[in-house]
């Protein structure tokens, strides 16, 4: 892994949860394949996967629209998160962020902004024992709009107390890199910049 340079104006890091500090990539998207194979849905795995950090709900509407499905949303999604949870305590951490969240704690306010729901988070962030590093956790369920809008992002730094230009997000995902630019934040695309060591 290559040594993260932490600039003397950022104040606060933002982590994602999925496929950023929490290695459950792979178990979502086999929760994904066993939901659709459920409702006799081709599954089209490159799709799912290019649009993780995405509100799942609006993952099917944009499923459905791209594929001419007819997948309820609810049902969908419901039917994922029920295979998801029966194997959740196998996901791993990826050593590399979660070190540079634990070497921060104390030092900066830091927090998670998922696309995930609050549940999914708090229990992957449970698993692999770092919940108590974040100052806040912002999720599905927080009503703001979802990455690529910044939303979610601005109400972070809010919450941390620290203006958006101050901030330094961690990102795997597209819309989540895409939001944080939006938002005026530094970002490191973990993929490029830390996996790939």
């Amino acid at each position: 892994m290559c040594k993260i340079d932490i600039n003397d104006d950022v104040q606060a890091l933002i982590f994602d949860c999925d496929g950023t500090l929490v290695d459950s990539m792979p178990l979502h998207m086999k929760s994904w394949e066993k939901a659709f194979k459920f409702f006799n849905i081709r599954f089209d795995y490159d799709y799912l996967f290019f649009l993780k950090g995405m509100k799942e709900l609006e993952i099917i509407k944009s499923y459905n629209k791209k594929f001419g499905t007819n997948l309820n949303p609810e049902e969908t999604v419901n039917k994922k998160h029920n295979i998801y949870f029966k194997n959740i305590n196998s996901v791993k951490p990826i050593e590399p962020i979660v070190k540079i969240a634990t070497e921060y704690f104390g030092k900066f306010p830091l927090a998670v902004v998922s696309g995930s729901v609050r549940d999914i988070v708090r229990k992957e962030l449970e698993v692999i024992g770092i919940f108590h590093l974040f100052n806040t956790i912002l999720t599905a369920n927080d009503p703001f709009k979802p990455k690529p809008a910044p939303d979610i992002f601005y109400e972070a730094a809010k919450r941390l107390n620290v203006s958006p230009e101050n901030c330094l997000v961690f990102e795997d995902g597209d819309p989540g890199l895409e939001a944080a630019v939006k938002a005026g934040m530094k970002m490191i695309d973990v993929r490029e910049s830390l996996l790939s060591h």
